[in-house]
């Protein structure tokens, strides 16, 4: 059943629950969740919590991750993934402008649902983090946004993000995170390492939760949650692999149409109706509303003459 249907809503703040998931044993998980049905499919799967790239909102829009879009056009996405129940992680770019925006944002994404953020300290116009060529503020800078974001939360928990390993080096990066936290941040995220020795040699000396990002086509290798679990990780993303994966099948399925003149051949590879309905709660929305009669879900397509 969805957020907006079920008895039992959440009653606790998500930044609140994010923090219990959080504290429990083992790495929290958080795969990409680029709209609402996808949150859905990932609380099906047995997930507890979901994030929501920058990169993939702005794919959506059949837009650059160039930071590009705004705080209200980020909030329409988070609050369809927040009607999943699931705490949210967002993707809160460089925080939209200096330190005042960034209380905007903190108290924009909370109104909008969602449990964390995190903000990184590349200057606009920002780039993929597994990109060239990376502009970076002064870490003083990004410091007054932590701790303005810090100053405007009630309960959104702050992640700081530094991608300064590509061009300061691990120590650089080591020294931003520290700088980081003595601002307010709540954890860490250290982008684009490209080793499993970076990764473990950053979490030695970082003391704080710090997240990793699985991200595909990158400087990262690829590596399991366990694996980053066992180098001293808290928390894991597969940002935009929810995208890449549904944007595949849609090239799939428009080269069929123009190829064989219909879907057809496509069938097989289909959400049917009855798996698209028990997902979003069809029948939940149906009961909330009696004037509503009740659907009943064709069994199959019907044969041709």
């Amino acid at each position: 059943m969805t957020y907006l249907v079920a008895a039992d809503l959440p009653e606790r703040a998500a930044g609140e629950r994010f923090r219990e998931l959080l504290a429990r044993p083992g790495i929290l998980q958080l795969p990409g969740a680029h709209n609402g049905i996808a949150a859905l499919q990932a609380k099906a799967a047995g997930f507890e919590s979901v994030y929501v790239s920058g990169a993939a909102m702005t794919a959506s829009m059949g837009l650059p991750d160039l930071g590009v879009i705004t705080v209200d056009e980020v909030c329409f996405f988070v609050r369809q993934v927040a009607h999943s129940g699931l705490p949210v992680l967002v993707d809160g770019d460089t925080g939209y402008g200096e330190a005042l925006n960034v209380m905007h944002m903190v108290r924009s994404f909370e109104e909008a649902g969602a449990a964390a953020v995190h903000i990184e300290d590349q200057l606009l116009p920002k780039k993929c983090g597994h990109l060239n060529d990376k502009k970076l503020a002064d870490p003083r800078d990004m410091a007054a946004k932590v701790a303005a974001a810090r100053r405007a939360r009630r309960y959104l928990f702050i992640i700081a993000r530094t991608d300064a390993a590509a061009s300061e080096g691990l120590d650089g990066a080591v020294a931003r995170a520290n700088v980081y936290l003595e601002a307010g941040a709540d954890a860490i995220f250290p982008e684009a390492l490209h080793s499993a020795e970076m990764f473990r040699e950053f979490a030695r000396r970082v003391e704080a939760p710090l997240l990793a990002n699985m991200t595909e086509f990158g400087r990262t290798p690829f590596f399991t949650a366990s694996e980053f679990e066992e180098m001293g990780y808290r928390m894991v993303i597969w940002p935009v692999s929810s995208l890449r994966v549904a944007n595949k099948a849609q090239e799939e399925l428009y080269a069929a149409i123009r190829r064989d003149g219909g879907t057809h051949k496509m069938i097989d590879r289909m959400q049917t109706r009855a798996e698209l309905y028990e997902t979003i709660g069809y029948s939940e929305y149906e009961a909330l509303d009696a004037s509503i009669v009740k659907t009943v879900v064709p069994m199959g397509m019907p044969e041709r003459d």
